[in-house]
């Protein structure tokens, strides 16, 4: 039996790349072959599943104070960066530390930079688990000089990965809450990105306001756009770069998972991104997750670690409870 391994993070427990290995061990004791895929869709995680940082450069954090954060330079000169570690909501210390008027995205065009001066010719930029909703401006000041970012006629080509569809001027108000912004602070905010999208049509003759998605990472991937950076899909650019549909041809069966189970779970996210690509090719598939919610089972055959081991003990020991229920799985559907 030859099984993939191709999860998504569980969020504050375990990398995908972590339950990838813990799939492959409970695969191969059970005597069958695993490919190990860690997956992402553009958020948190997007580095670590390309084999995570290779190059470190001290830049601009959030809150406007040095940090240094990670990134990947491969030998093919693409570029992975992750823009939570630079501008993220993690190094600002949460909602509740966060300033989100204040935060900026300049660290994260000081990263993309260096890959370009360090001779990246494609960069994936992973725009999740963002602090700022300044419209990209931060980063859009530093990069100005290499635009555009494009990729045509030998030009450095920029891919924002992302996986969700918000306008450029709603990003305050969606994104604003889960960044510790309140009513008051949404309002200006959204003001600012009005301004700011008269101001990147003016400058650089693009009106990001049209723009699917360009209020991803609070407005900063509709400010990169102003510079030739191309919007894609997240799930779709990084399972065509790792490999993931050739990989589904030797498979019998996909894992894949993630922490929770929802709808929007199958509305550009790993798991259902991974189903529909596996379902083309008539691969079975087998989500093992933390916790599931009803109305999003019924889709694909579900492991629900919370159900199995209680909530405390699938978040405290992720890994442990994944190996353990895809083993009892495989001993009661599979022989060896």
């Amino acid at each position: 039996m030859r099984i993939l391994a191709a999860p998504d993070k569980f969020r504050g427990s375990a990398s995908a790349r972590e339950v990838a290995t813990a799939i492959a061990s409970a695969a191969t004791a059970h005597g069958a072959e695993c490919v190990e895929l860690p997956m992402a869709d553009g958020g948190e995680g997007t580095l670590d599943a390309f084999g995570g940082a290779n190059r470190r450069t001290t830049v601009t954090g959030p809150l406007h104070e040095p940090l240094e954060a990670g990134w990947r330079l491969t030998t093919d000169d693409r570029a992975v960066v992750e823009m939570a570690t630079a501008s993220g909501l993690a190094p600002a210390g949460g909602p509740e530390h966060n300033t989100p008027e204040a935060a900026t995205t300049r660290g994260t065009g000081e990263l993309i930079a260096t890959a370009l001066e360090s001779g990246a010719s494609r960069i994936l930029v992973g725009l999740g688990g963002s602090a700022t909703t300044d419209g990209g401006l931060g980063a859009v000041e530093v990069l100005e000089e290499f635009a555009p970012l494009d990729g045509r006629a030998g030009r450095p080509e920029v891919l924002l990965c992302c996986d969700v569809d918000t306008g450029f001027t709603a990003a305050a108000e969606v994104f604003g809450p889960q960044k510790g912004a309140s009513a008051l602070q949404r309002n200006r905010m959204t003001e600012r990105l009005e301004r700011l999208a008269a101001h990147y049509r003016d400058r650089f003759g693009v009106d990001v306001t049209g723009l699917a998605g360009g209020g991803a990472a609070g407005g900063l991937a509709g400010g990169l756009a102003a510079l030739g950076a191309h919007p894609v899909s997240g799930f779709g650019t990084i399972a065509g770069e790792l490999g993931l549909h050739t990989a589904l041809d030797s498979a019998d069966l996909v894992v894949t998972g993630e922490g929770k189970l929802d709808p929007e779970s199958f509305t550009g996210k790993v798991v259902g991104g991974v189903t529909l690509a596996a379902e083309k090719r008539g691969v079975d598939v087998l989500a093992v997750v933390g916790t599931a919610a009803p109305e999003a089972r019924g889709r694909i055959e579900v492991r629900d670690l919370s159900a199995e081991f209680g909530a405390a003990e699938s978040f405290a020991n992720t890994t442990e409870c994944v190996r353990r229920s895809l083993a009892e799985h495989l001993s009661r559907t599979t022989p060896r």
